[in-house]
Order: structure tokens, then C-alpha cells, then sequence
């Protein structure tokens, strides 16, 4: 795993956001966000909505054999629901904040190493957490080259 800095303590605004939901099994994963960032481009450019911000996925809940999440990006406006398309939210106020440099192999530990730091801070972590991904994954990306800001509210 490779990281860049160190964990921070920032104060976030709420953003709107598009987005699609579901209840995913771990190993499914990567065809659900597939999904949803095929159908969510599409429904935005359609309604006149414009893209603000990085793509993201945000979980509810620490993760199991699934995962309760939302994929989707930060918007202008509020979407009108339609098919697997509703309008989001990510919250505002305390988070921490942690940049992974490397492969989506290495968020588990990442999002660990962030948990940690959150407890050693005697900071109590939120139900909801989200990773932004900075850079946008390609077929021809090199995973060394991978840029995801993982945020995690904080009471």
C-alpha cells in the first residue's frame, strides 16, 4: 500500500449529488459501479445537470459480505429520479481525510489505517464514509498511478 500524507481533520459543506444505490455482494462490485457510471452520465446530460466534482462511492454502514452503497458524483442540482438514477447527498461537517496512492487493492488497509488514526485522535467514526477517486480508472491506467481521497465523518 502505498499513501500519501498524513490523515487530516476537515469541516466538509453537504453536496448534492446523483447517484445510483444497491445492496452489492463484495465480489460484484466492480460491475456495479460499472453500472452505475455507465447510466449515470447519460440521465445527468439529459436532465441539463452538470457533473461538479470526481466520481465517488459512499457506504452505509462498515462493510460484510456486502455492501451497502452509493455510486455516483457530485452535481450542480438536484437529478429527478429516474430508472436506477435518484439524488443524493454527501454530508457535510467533521471528517477525516486520507489520500491512497496505489491500487483499489489496497483500500481495505487504507481505510484501516484511517480508522486507527480516527481512534487515536479519540474521535468516535460516522456509519457513513465515502472515497472520491481522483484519478479516473482506465483500462490502460497503471494501478501505481491511482489517486483515492477516502473521507470518513467523525463525532
Amino acid at each position: 500500500m502505498t499513501t500519501t500524507g498524513e490523515p487530516q481533520l476537515i469541516t466538509t459543506e453537504p453536496a448534492v449529488t446523483a447517484v445510483v444505490r444497491g445492496v452489492v455482494p463484495a465480489p460484484e462490485l466492480p460491475a456495479f459501479y460499472d453500472r452505475a457510471f455507465g447510466v449515470l452520465p447519460r440521465t445527468v446530460a439529459a436532465q441539463g445537470v452538470t457533473v461538479v466534482g470526481p466520481a465517488f462511492g459512499l457506504y452505509h454502514g462498515l462493510p460484510g459480505a456486502q455492501f451497502d452503497l452509493e455510486a455516483g458524483f457530485p452535481t450542480d442540482r438536484a437529478v429527478q429520479a429516474e430508472g436506477d438514477v435518484l439524488a443524493g447527498e454527501l454530508p457535510g461537517g467533521r471528517v477525516a481525510r486520507f489520500v491512497h496512492a496505489g491500487s483499489f487493492d489496497g483500500l481495505g488497509a487504507a481505510w484501516q489505517r484511517l480508522g486507527e488514526w480516527i481512534t487515536a485522535q479519540g474521535l468516535t467514526p460516522g456509519g457513513t464514509f465515502w472515497e472520491v477517486y481522483l484519478t479516473e480508472p482506465t483500462p490502460d491506467t497503471d494501478p501505481a498511478d491511482l489517486r483515492t481521497e477516502l473521507n470518513w465523518p467523525v463525532g
